[in-house]
């Protein structure tokens, strides 16, 4: 036999033992055993965890394009025009940027029920609009210590020129621009004024990330006074503005775009201002957490305001967590109650 006729035969023996391999494989379990087997092994859905159908049953993730932005969008009671070409665009590279990377965008929606609180009262107080508590996701992530290259700093990013017009304390060893609410305050009242030099929100918060000269400037250069038609020579400028729009259209619904529950968010931080008197040259935090019955990296988290390791001589007002009415930090035990 030639070395062409045994391939073709060992083919066809092969083809043949495919063949009844087939019937064979199909028949070895009777119909009693099909019935009883575990249905993963029949292609049958699985029974889903309790914890699964919390959000109505088991999530494979979806195409991104499965989300749509809508066709109307208002932002501090104007209307974004995403009619146009290129802002549906320019909001909707912001929109799914959000949304792919979805971890962080979890933890950024978790994180506006501690930061939110105190942005909603002091917005509400001046009169502006709510929505502007969203700047606060796209200069910060809403972290308080956070640093950028341009020395900006703090939940609003003031630079320290900005900061020190609106009393914001900075010097070696405290940095009010950290503070959450006296940055809010300086926040709110710096983008009022930014409102009254514009008269429109959208250019106000442009205004707000590169400065109002350089927003003026290309204005009068490009000729418009629309912040949608404006053109500036910065990436991060361009891409403010949208960023902000997209974020309040997905972290004002975290239940629709990222299956998170309201009772899933941050709580706020129950805590008290107290006030700490230091007679000597300085006092070491760890010293200062341990009177309040806390310890020092809490004590860090609550001020992130304090740069330093330490309380200089003076008078300072300080976060603690919130204590019993009975005065003891919390929680207390009985053989530390005031006597």
């Amino acid at each position: 036999m030639s070395r062409m006729e045994w391939i073709a035969q060992s083919r066809s023996l092969l083809a043949a033992v495919v063949l009844l391999a087939v019937p064979l494989a199909t028949d070895t379990m009777s119909d009693q055993d099909q019935t009883g087997q575990d249905p993963s092994a029949v292609g049958e859905p699985v029974p889903l965890s309790p914890e699964l159908v919390r959000y109505g049953g088991a999530r494979s993730r979806p195409f991104l394009s499965s989300y749509r932005l809508p066709d109307t969008i208002t932002f501090a009671g104007s209307t974004v025009p995403l009619d146009v070409w290129q802002v549906r665009e320019r909001v909707e590279f912001e929109f799914y940027r959000f949304l792919e990377d979805e971890g962080e965008s979890i933890i950024l929606a978790k994180r506006t029920g501690r930061c939110f609180p105190i942005a909603e009262r002091q917005l509400a107080e001046a009169g502006l609009p709510d929505d502007l508590k969203f700047i606060l996701l796209v200069e910060s992530k809403c972290i308080s210590a956070a640093y950028s290259r341009a020395r900006a700093s703090g939940p609003w990013q003031f630079v320290p020129a900005t900061g020190r017009l609106f009393s914001l304390q900075n010097n070696h060893w405290k940095d009010d621009r950290r503070n959450l609410e006296l940055s809010t305050e300086a926040a709110v009242k710096y983008l009022k004024k930014l409102r009254d030099i514009f008269g429109d929100w959208f250019l106000a918060m442009a205004a707000y990330n590169t400065g109002e000269v350089h927003i003026r400037k290309a204005m009068r250069e490009q000729r418009v006074d629309d912040y949608w038609r404006l053109y500036y020579n910065s990436t991060e400028t361009m891409r403010y503005v949208p960023r902000i729009i997209a974020s309040k259209e997905i972290f004002s619904q975290p239940e629709k775009y990222l299956g998170l529950a309201k009772a899933d968010l941050y709580p706020a931080l129950d805590t008290e201002v107290v006030a700490v008197n230091v007679k000597e040259e300085r006092r070491h935090l760890a010293a200062v957490a341990e009177e309040f019955g806390t310890y020092f990296l809490e004590l860090k988290l609550l001020n992130p305001e304090i740069r330093k390791d330490y309380l200089p001589r003076g008078t300072h007002q300080i976060k603690i967590p919130r204590r019993l009415d009975n005065g003891c930090p919390m929680p207390c035990d009985k053989a530390d109650e005031p006597r």
